[in-house]
């Protein structure tokens, strides 16, 4: 089968495609025909050595296809069942073979782009904004916010009741695609001031831009660090303000909490039938053009999911 590795650190050019063979599952794993697979700053930000990985890699992602066997010790898939989940290797190809707890059915009535969206980055949306201990009338204030779990994040905290959201970007023409998404007020990341102070930051980028967000929350407001990028905190400003940050990684929710993780999605899957939640893909593009759509993300250039279709 045709898969993408980089077999030694660099930028978007390390990546080719090579034929592997079709990988075999083990106990507890599933395989998984791949219709589309999502491509993420972290796994963009791997090619270029920011993670210890064994060379050739394959990088991993948010995936959604259809099973094709089943290892053993797995109870609840069928062959044909179309899911989504989670590849933390191995999903910039035609099939990945994953353990079943990050899978998830997909409802018939979603279609596959939505559906790649929505179990990623509308799980780490709707996460971070629990984890934050989100409540209708706070405002919410989310960078990245027109990426691919920045623009959803946006959608949500308007869809359940946000007194006001506001959403930073790095790129003042992002604002109206910001404002399309439900933001209330649009800041860019070099802008001193970013308006009125905030209950809760959703934060997706790090470094100088987590600290302009714990600079913009409202006494006893929360931070939220979803982003890989790390920064650091200053405990003595986060005692004298009352000021909480929490980090979130939903692989964690995946893997320990997967009541919830399953109870969410089952909601993020009615928000998108009720048409409350609308996930945008930039673009797909066919697994050859790997190298275009990592240089899509590092140039920070889209609005919403960049997605490959291995077939």
């Amino acid at each position: 089968m045709r898969t993408v590795r980089f077999h030694t650190h660099g930028g978007p050019e390390v990546l080719r495609i090579d034929d592997v063979p079709l990988p075999e599952p083990t106990g507890g794993e599933v395989l998984i025909e791949i219709d589309a697979v999502g491509v993420t700053l972290p796994v963009v930000r791997l090619t270029r050595g920011q993670s210890d990985v064994p060379l050739p890699h394959t990088p991993g992602g948010d995936i959604v296809g259809r099973v094709r066997g089943i290892g053993p010790g797995v109870t609840g898939r069928r062959v044909g069942e179309r899911v989504a989940g989670l590849a933390f290797s191995g999903a910039y190809a035609e099939a990945v073979t994953v353990p079943a707890a990050m899978m998830t059915a997909v409802p018939d009535d979603v279609d596959d782009l939505a559906a790649l969206a929505l179990v990623r980055g509308g799980q780490v949306a709707l996460g971070v904004l629990r984890a934050g201990g989100f409540g209708e009338g706070d405002s919410v204030l989310v960078t990245a916010a027109a990426g691919g779990i920045g623009h959803l994040a946006v959608q949500l905290a308007a869809a359940l009741g946000a007194g006001r959201v506001t959403a930073a970007v790095g790129d003042a023409a992002k604002a109206g695609f910001a404002r399309e998404q439900g933001a209330d007020h649009v800041v860019t990341y070099d802008q001193e001031d970013w308006g009125d102070p905030v209950d809760l930051v959703l934060d997706g980028v790090g470094g100088t831009v987590q600290d302009a967000g714990l600079r913009a929350l409202a006494p006893l407001g929360r931070l939220v660090a979803f982003n890989g990028a790390g920064g650091t905190v200053d405990t003595n400003e986060l005692r004298m303000r009352g000021l909480s940050v929490i980090g979130f990684a939903m692989a964690h929710l995946a893997a320990r909490r997967r009541d919830t993780y399953e109870r969410r999605q089952r909601e993020l899957w009615q928000l998108y039938r009720d048409g409350r939640l609308n996930p945008v893909v930039h673009e797909a593009m066919p697994l050859d053009r790997a190298a275009d759509a990592h240089r899509l993300l590092e140039a920070r250039a889209n609005r919403g999911k960049v997605v490959l279709l291995p077939r």
